[in-house]
């Protein structure tokens, strides 16, 4: 019986080792998560108020049309004015997102996006298109924040 008792509790040891193993490894992801829809909350509703909740200072941002902006004061100049112009009232809904860990402090996170239609200041409709969107979410005093986004349209195949 002293056997059996003893196995039973190396087993539930065990397997409480394994939800906490778990269970850590799974935390940062979820974090990183809750830092990337932050992002697509502020796209979708409050104007970037409160970037510096999920982002860098030193925030890299890569816009669909190839266009490159450094520094958190700089990319919020250049997203408020288009989020105040022809993207103004355009939503984007994530349809799928993956975090690898690259390591306890930075993670990658890639995001299948589609937007709602938008007319850019050239005068080219763009209706439902889909995105990829790439996020380097890095760990900095305690805290999940964006680093760098690369923004892509995703040309449908025919």
């Amino acid at each position: 019986m002293a056997k059996l008792t003893s196995a039973l509790v190396l087993v539930f040891l065990g397997a409480i080792a394994f939800v906490s193993s778990v269970s850590a490894q799974t935390l940062p992801e979820a974090q990183v998560r809750q830092t990337v829809q932050a992002f697509y909350t502020a796209f979708n509703s409050d104007g970037f108020a409160r970037a510096a909740d999920f982002t860098t200072d030193d925030w890299n941002h890569i816009n669909p049309f190839g266009g490159r902006t450094n520094g958190r004061v700089a990319v919020l100049k250049e997203v408020l004015e288009v989020h105040d112009t022809f993207l103004k009232g355009v939503t984007d809904t994530v349809t799928q997102m993956d975090v690898r860990m690259a390591s306890p402090e930075v993670a990658v996170a890639t995001v299948a996006s589609d937007l709602s239609t938008f007319t850019t200041p050239e005068g080219v409709k763009h209706e439902r298109d889909h995105q990829i969107r790439t996020f380097i979410v890095v760990k900095r005093g305690g805290r999940w924040l964006i680093m760098q986004d690369h923004n892509t349209f995703v040309v449908a195949q025919p």
